[in-house]
Formats: C-alpha cells, sequence, structure tokens
C-alpha cells in the first residue's frame, strides 16, 4: 500500500485554495499528500478572479496569496474539468482519488419573486458582474441603453454594481476589465441609480469601506434621504448598534448634511421599500419598480405599511443573495442549499460518506466574506486529516495518474503552464491597447491561449 494519499479539490477559488493550503503546508509534515485542484473553467482563483470588481485592486492582489498555494510542490491546478455529474461523476474521482473536497460555491442569484421580475431590462447583478468581470459564460454584450437603474439589495455585490454603473469608462481603462465591457461602459445612458434595502440603514449588508468609496466617486453625487435613516426603536441609541452598522450610519448621516457637486451623474441609497413589481411600459420592457414602503417593528425586521411608491427604471439589477445548486451525485439540501455535512464531511442520509468532503459556500451557505473561507476550509482539512488513516487502509484508488485518466475520460485539462500561458495572452492584449493586462473573456479564446504552451 502506497503511504502517497491523493486528493482532488473540486473548485479553485478561495475556499478550494485554503483546503489546499492546509493539506500540503509549505513546509510538510503528516501524510504525504498530492492535491489536484481541478476547476470547471481554464482559470484559476474562482470569485476573486470573476467576481470581484475590477476597480477594486487592492482586493484582487489577494491572487497572488491563491497563486503561492498553486505553485507549492504536492499541489498541481487542472482547469477545463467540469465534475457536472455527466462526462464526470462524484463516484468516478473515488476511484482515483482517495479524498475528495467540493468547493464549488454557491452558483446562482436568488430571485425575487415578484410579479414582473422576467420582464426586458431586468436582470440579475450576478449576469452584470460576470459580464464585467470577464466570465467566459456571460453574453458578449450587457445593454445600458437606460437612463435610470434599480439595485436591489445593499450587500456590498449591490454596492459594486452601482458604484460601477456611476463611474466613466476613462476611470475602469487602467484596470483588467475587457474591451467590451469597457465600450459598453463608455456608451452608457445611466445617469441615475438608486440602490434600495427593504429595512434600514442599520440592517444592511455592505461594509465601511464600499460604502465609503460610494461617495467618494470623482464625477457621480452620492445621495440618501435624512427621512430614511431612522432606527429601528430597538435601537433608539446607535451605540446598541454592532460597530459596523454604526460606521455605516455615521458615512450615510455625513452624505445627507452635504450638498451635492452638480455632477450629471447621481446614486442614490434607499431604505425601508419592499418591491412588490415590475411594471411594464407596454411593450415588454421594464419602466418602474413598486415598492412598498416598510417601518420598523422594534425588533430588527419590518412591516408593511399599505403605502406604495414607484421608482423609475429601465434597467433592474437584483442582487438579494445567492444559493448552491446539486451536483448531481451529491446529496443536496434544498431548504439550505447545502450539501448535508458534519465538520465538512458529507453526509448520505444522514451518515458520513468517506473520502467525501465540502468547504465554503456549498458547505455553509453564501454567508461570510473571503476571509471567511480560511476557517471553514480549516475545519474540513482538520476532518479529512484525522480520517487520513483509514482512507489510506481502504480500497484506495487506481495506480494510475490522474491526468492520464482525465484525459481518458474525454477532458483537456489546463495545466498551470497552460494558464501562465493565458496570463502571457492577457498581458500581450493589454500592451496592445496601451493597457495593463485585459481579461480573455471567451472560451475559445482562453482554451487558444493555454494551448499555446503545448
Amino acid at each position: 500500500m502506497s503511504d502517497l494519499m491523493r486528493v482532488a479539490i473540486v473548485g479553485s477559488g478561495p475556499s478550494g485554495v485554503y483546503a489546499a493550503q492546509g493539506l500540503a503546508p509549505a513546509e510538510g509534515g503528516g501524510p504525504r499528500i498530492a492535491v489536484d485542484v481541478l476547476d470547471r473553467l481554464p482559470a484559476p482563483y474562482g470569485l476573486v478572479r470573476y467576481g470581484v470588481a475590477p476597480d477594486h485592486e487592492k482586493i484582487k492582489s489577494l491572487q497572488q496569496n491563491l497563486r503561492s498555494v498553486l505553485e507549492r510542490p504536492g499541489v498541481r491546478f487542472l482547469g477545463n474539468v467540469a465534475v457536472d455529474g455527466r462526462r464526470l461523476r462524484p463516484a468516478d474521482l473515488l476511484g482515483v482519488y482517495h479524498a475528495v473536497v467540493y468547493c464549488v460555491g454557491a452558483a446562482v442569484d436568488r430571485r425575487l419573486g415578484i410579479p414582473g421580475e422576467d420582464l426586458r431590462g431586468s436582470r440579475s447583478a450576478t449576469d452584470f458582474v460576470s459580464w464585467y468581470s470577464a466570465h467566459p459564460d456571460a453574453a458578449p454584450d450587457f445593454p445600458l441603453e437606460a437612463r435610470t437603474a434599480v439595485v436591489i439589495g445593499v450587500g456590498n455585490v449591490a454596492v459594486d454594481v452601482a458604484r460601477v454603473l456611476a463611474r466613466r469608462a476613462e476611470e475602469l481603462r487602467r484596470t483588467d476589465m475587457p474591451g467590451a465591457a469597457l465600450d459598453g461602459i463608455a456608451g452608457s445612458g445611466v445617469r441615475h441609480v438608486s440602490v434600495v434595502g427593504r429595512r434600514g440603514p442599520g440592517q444592511a449588508k455592505f461594509t465601511t469601506k464600499e460604502l465609503r468609496e460610494l461617495g467618494a466617486l470623482p464625477h457621480a453625487d452620492a445621495r440618501v434621504r435624512r427621512s430614511e435613516l431612522v432606527l429601528d426603536p430597538a435601537y433608539d441609541d446607535p451605540s446598541g448598534l454592532p460597530p459596523a452598522a454604526r460606521r455605516n450610519l455615521d458615512v450615510l448621516r455625513g452624505w445627507a448634511a452635504r450638498g451635492g457637486s452638480g455632477h450629471a451623474r447621481t446614486v442614490e441609497l434607499r431604505f425601508f421599500l419592499r418591491p412588490v413589481e415590475l411594471l411594464d411600459d407596454g411593450t415588454g420592457a421594464v419602466r418602474a419598480v413598486r415598492f412598498e414602503r416598510t417601518a420598523p417593528d422594534g425588533s430588527g425586521g419590518v412591516a408593511g405599511t399599505g403605502r406604495y411608491e414607484e421608482i423609475e427604471a429601465q434597467l433592474v439589477l437584483r442582487s438579494v443573495g445567492y444559493r448552491g445548486v446539486p451536483l448531481s451525485g451529491l446529496p443536496f439540501d434544498e431548504v439550505t442549499g447545502t450539501v448535508p455535512n458534519a465538520a465538512g464531511r458529507v453526509l448520505r442520509d444522514g451518515v458520513v460518506s468517506p473520502g467525501e468532503y465540502v468547504a465554503g459556500w456549498i458547505k455553509r451557505g453564501p454567508t461570510g466574506v473571503i476571509g471567511s473561507n480560511r476557517p471553514c476550509a480549516k475545519e474540513t482539512v482538520a476532518s479529512l486529516t484525522a480520517d487520513a488513516p483509514g482512507l489510506l487502509r481502504g480500497s484506495g484508488p487506481r495506480e494510475r495518474d490522474p491526468v492520464e485518466w482525465l484525459r481518458a475520460a474525454g477532458c483537456e485539462p489546463v495545466e498551470w503552464r497552460g494558464w501562465q500561458g493565458i496570463e502571457a495572452a492577457e498581458a500581450e492584449l493589454g500592451r496592445s491597447l496601451d493597457r495593463r493586462p485585459v481579461k480573455i473573456a471567451d472560451w475559445a479564446g482562453l482554451l487558444a491561449a493555454a494551448r499555446r504552451t503545448d
């Protein structure tokens, strides 16, 4: 019996890379472990590459930390490998690896569930983020002919998309935004963005850093209505609020106290408005959103008041959270949108499934920030490491290199050298445009760049 343990991690975003970091520590120690990090896309880093706004360069620099893990001895990146229950199934992986850790995130956005949600001009914020982040599955164009836009939700993603909508193209030229998205922003007709939450400022989920960035846009005024900065009676004294909420409230009160700068573009945060319907302009497109005014209920929630308000919008972006999706061959809890687990060990009908693990949002739900994935992955790695002796004594995988096996299964893995080819092609594209590296936005271009190194 070999003492080398083979582990596959499905997903190369933060949770997957943090799991790889725990399994293959830089200084060694513990059982000998070879880690393959598989990803459906030919590029690594998950939402750090495809979900962080292009003007958030400090957060995007986290890629360098993730890179250092994927370049460690004993860790191998294998992109363009889809474990989707069709060509590759979870059971197949257990024939080659002693253990598999699924870090597949929460892949779809939540819907509002209100009339008119499917009108033309109503989209998810995820669609917009994927477009400006050059996700290869995104549509090549995102119509921005609208004059006014409404973003429903008051989390960091909502603030991100509002900020990008309110920026001029020249402000984004120094980022890695793909050319088609940059051209789309340049031709955008959007001049007013409303970011709307059903509860009050004390319950908003955005961070103070994101909020301050929105208020510091060079060519847009940030506004808020003083009348909507009320607190739930349970928090008449702001000192009872969490520190982050107190800081947010201070920023918003500062906005309310200052005058506008006369910019042509505006971003307004609205509170205590619950969306009830998207209104048709008569041609199947959105013309406005109808909201019910809410009021604090005294216990941190809100209640409807029976009073309504319409906000004009030709573009509506919903940003009300994410949800995990089932992966064929794994159990799934439809209520929580997660894979049932105990400390990261997958449960099938309440019983631990040997060799199967989860980490990240598919484990705990779409909560927390990027850093929240580190302790989550650490817990899963601790479970796997504790189980390692038993997994090594089990029937074990076939004595076959996983890359050979993947190719025999019809996959064409993009290894680290192929990813470096993509990086080189993006740098070359940026130089040709007198820009920094610019992302390649389509599957064909990514795979062609990866194969140049073959």
